[in-house]
């Protein structure tokens, strides 16, 4: 069998993709569920496979999918793609309590490409989270309570940011989502519950 080229590569993105945006145009795509596999694969490299203007719609196609969820992120994965690409943003429109418990802070829109994170400190916290994918559940999750993180950005300079509080959690779940990880694979024992409301952390 012949080795794929990187034209081949760059084919087997554009080609989902273009029919993405051809199918949905200006309006949201649907959320993939847990149990698709697409869910489970580490996704590939982005690579410059879509041009800029194709790469510039998908994240918009993203963007509204994730407002209208709504959520604070979402990850490519999460709407059937699987390559490295996820878009993260928090108006942390919550009550001066809840806020100041866990440090969720405004995040602004951002696109993050090949993304992986290293703890910045040795603290944790422990708060529930939800996700877009397993809809209707909640959990407790441990994640490291401030994070570095590198990544590409839009434009395709190597970034390198430092991610505090609820931030922090948001940009672990989406970089784990490009893994292959799931929040409930990193859930406390015993803590996965049922909603039926829109969960604390929607779509990480």
């Amino acid at each position: 069998m012949a080795t794929p080229t990187e034209g081949d590569d760059a084919s087997s993105l554009r080609i989902p993709v273009e029919q993405l945006l051809d199918r949905y145009g200006d309006g949201v795509a649907p959320i993939v569920q847990s149990g698709d596999p697409v869910l489970r694969s580490v996704a590939r490299q982005y690579e410059g496979q879509l041009d800029n203007e194709v790469l510039s719609a998908l994240v918009e196609l993203m963007r509204r999918t994730m407002h209208a969820a709504p959520g604070v992120g979402l990850a490519a994965p999460q709407i059937g793609l699987p390559v490295q690409l996820a878009v993260l943003e928090d108006s942390a429109a919550v009550g001066e309590e809840i806020a100041s418990t866990r440090e969720r802070y405004p995040q602004e829109f951002l696109v993050i490409l090949n993304p992986t994170y290293a703890p910045a400190s040795l603290r944790t916290a422990d708060f529930p989270e939800g996700c877009l994918s397993v809809t209707g559940y909640h959990a407790m999750v441990r994640r490291h309570a401030d994070v570095t993180l590198r990544y590409i950005d839009l434009g395709g300079t190597s970034r390198l940011a430092e991610f505090t509080g609820w931030p922090a959690r948001i940009v672990q779940h989406e970089t784990d989502h490009l893994n292959g990880v799931l929040y409930v694979d990193k859930a406390e024992p015993g803590t996965l519950t049922e909603v039926t409301e829109t969960p604390p952390v929607s779509s990480q």
